[in-house]
């Protein structure tokens, strides 16, 4: 089967939404995606200039139904008891109140780590961490419901560029231990958040710690998956066998961080991102326009399998992650060919255009399309439904 073959089967579905009597036809909309298509949103914490926030948040709300908002430690709160809780609050109601889902990340992670902890022994460190989860995910509820409970713990105990509380903390009780009184202290602060555990390393290592995790019971509720292809674009074939490995734990699959570039790429003797510097590394009208091949091959084929749930772009600007040309718009906010091509699948190949559909004899509108929210609009009545792959009937007024 091919992949847009995949996308037709998995993903759009035949509807069928009971309206008012006495119609002909009405008028259908969609509103939303089920699916999550979203990036970082950091920009509206941090990192763009006010003058320049009207036209990110534009940028943002004409693609997106998916934001993930920053919680490292040691920027959220460089000096304890002092936390950019207010800022960050305010936009992820920005978020909720503009159609985006919103989710936090990290909450444990032994990178841009609280250097005020290591003041403390190690059972006073794992104290204060599982307290920090408890306090902002029960502080955030409702404003944000799902998070990255912790990053990257395959590499955490042998993390070794620098000293940090949280490496410490993962030897003091081990890496299995940790995760699963991580997640335990995120379960209890809100019980309905959806929980992630999140990684770059897709090894079978990383298969082993979520299996460990899973028969320890641990309230994994999707797993997390970093695509950062500064080294290189990985393709269909390496990214359809990473969901085939991945989609056996039965959990939705998140491809919680994805990078394409638009400029040259990283040698691949360089290990860690972090230790590649240059002077300038710009992107190229031929870097941009294989940039845009290759997303609509990669967004392709991760929307054609059904496991996964959501994929976030890192980040939406040039620049802002590494200094890389990884963005979808550019240094300038312009949209890149790739944020265009984009936006012709989420919002046009993928998307139900507002049409007028005709009334049936049982009082039924009939359509297709993806799973997601659709407004029916009747006369002077507009009534919202979602609607999925479990949910394919629904009532606009009908019976």
């Amino acid at each position: 089967m091919s992949i847009s073959g995949d996308i037709r089967d998995n993903r759009f579905h035949d509807y069928a939404v009971a309206v008012a009597p006495g119609r002909r036809a009405v008028t259908v909309r969609q509103t939303a995606h089920e699916f999550g298509f979203g990036s970082n949103i950091f920009g509206l914490v941090r990192g763009v200039e006010p003058n320049e926030l009207d036209t990110y948040r534009s940028l943002i709300t004409r693609l997106w139904n998916f934001g993930t908002l920053p919680f490292y430690w040691g920027r959220y709160e460089p000096v304890e008891g002092q936390s950019m809780e207010a800022e960050t609050l305010a936009a992820g109601r920005w978020a909720r109140e503009n159609g985006l889902t919103t989710k936090g990340h990290p909450l444990c992670w032994h990178t841009v780590c609280a250097d005020w902890l290591l003041e403390y022994d190690n059972d006073t460190i794992l104290a204060k961490q599982l307290e920090r989860i408890r306090r902002d995910v029960s502080r955030f509820a409702g404003v944000i419901d799902m998070w990255d409970v912790i990053n990257e713990v395959v590499i955490m105990p042998v993390f070794d560029k620098y000293d940090n509380a949280v490496t410490r903390i993962c030897n003091h009780i081990g890496p299995v231990e940790l995760t699963l009184r991580c997640f335990q202290a995120a379960r209890e602060a809100n019980p309905d958040a959806t929980l992630l555990i999140n990684d770059f390393d897709l090894s079978p290592a990383y298969e082993r710690l979520i299996e460990q995790l899973l028969d320890r019971g641990c309230p994994i509720d999707a797993i997390g998956l970093q695509t950062h292809q500064h080294h290189g674009y990985h393709g269909v074939e390496r990214t359809l066998e990473v969901i085939d490995r991945f989609e056996r734990f039965g959990k939705p699959l998140h491809f919680t961080e994805t990078t394409i570039l638009s400029g040259h790429e990283v040698p691949k003797s360089i290990v860690d991102l972090n230790d590649y510097h240059v002077d300038e590394w710009p992107s190229t009208p031929e870097g941009e326009a294989e940039q845009a091949e290759r997303v609509d091959a990669y967004y392709s084929a991760i929307f054609s399998r059904p496991a996964v749930q959501a994929i976030v772009w890192w980040d939406l600007r040039d620049g802002n992650w590494l200094g890389a040309p990884a963005g979808l718009v550019r240094r300038d906010f312009t949209p890149k060919p790739a944020y265009e091509r984009l936006e012709r699948l989420i919002k046009g190949e993928w998307w139900l255009a507002e049409r007028e559909v005709p009334v049936d004899a049982d009082g039924r509108i009939r359509f297709t399309g993806t799973a997601g929210t659709y407004e029916v609009v009747s006369g002077d009545a507009t009534t919202s439904v979602a609607l999925s792959g479990e949910r394919r009937e629904a009532s606009a007024g009908g019976t």
